[in-house]
C-alpha cells in the first residue's frame, strides 16, 4: 500500500499546501485538533524518527519553526505545540515522518499530557546512564 504523504508530495492526492521548499512540504491536517493544525513532512520517505536521515529531520524542524511562527500570527493563538509521534503506541497513524504544528489557546484541553511516572534522583541517574551507554554503543 502506498504512502498518502508521498502522494501529497507528488501531487497525486490534493492537499492545502501552506509552504514548500526543496526538502519539505507543509500542509493542513485533514483531521485537525484545532483550526490551523498543520503537518510538515520531508519530501523523502522515511517511516519515522528511527528511519529519517538527520538532514531531512533538520529540514523538517526548520520548516516547522517557520510554520509555527506563521500559525501564531495568523490565528492569534497563545502558544503552539510542535510534536512528532513514532509507532502506533505513540499515536502515529501515517507512517511517513511528520511534525505536527498545533496552535493552542489558554484553557484548551485538546492535548493533556499527564505525568504517570514519578522519578527520584536515583531513578533519573540510572535512566541517564542507560541512555548514555546506548548512545555510546551506537556511535
Amino acid at each position: 500500500m502506498g504512502c498518502v504523504f508521498c502522494d501529497i508530495v507528488a501531487r497525486r492526492v490534493p492537499a492545502h499546501i501552506v509552504y514548500e521548499d526543496e526538502a519539505t512540504l507543509a500542509f493542513m491536517d485533514i483531521a485537525p485538533i484545532h483550526e490551523g493544525h498543520t503537518l510538515v513532512v520531508p519530501k523523502t520517505h522515511a517511516a519515522d524518527v528511527f528511519e529519517v536521515n538527520p538532514e531531512d529531520a533538520a529540514a523538517a524542524m526548520r520548516t516547522a519553526v517557520k510554520v509555527a511562527r506563521a500559525v501564531k500570527t495568523a490565528f492569534g493563538c497563545d502558544g503552539v505545540n510542535i510534536f512528532q509521534s513514532n509507532g502506533p503506541a505513540a499515536g502515529q497513524t501515517v507512517f511517513h515522518f511528520h511534525i505536527h504544528v498545533l496552535p493552542r489557546w489558554a484553557g484548551d484541553r485538546s492535548i493533556a499530557l499527564r505525568r504517570e511516572y514519578f522519578a527520584g534522583d536515583g531513578d533519573l541517574q540510572r535512566a541517564a546512564e542507560r541512555i548514555r551507554q546506548t548512545i555510546g554503543s551506537e556511535s
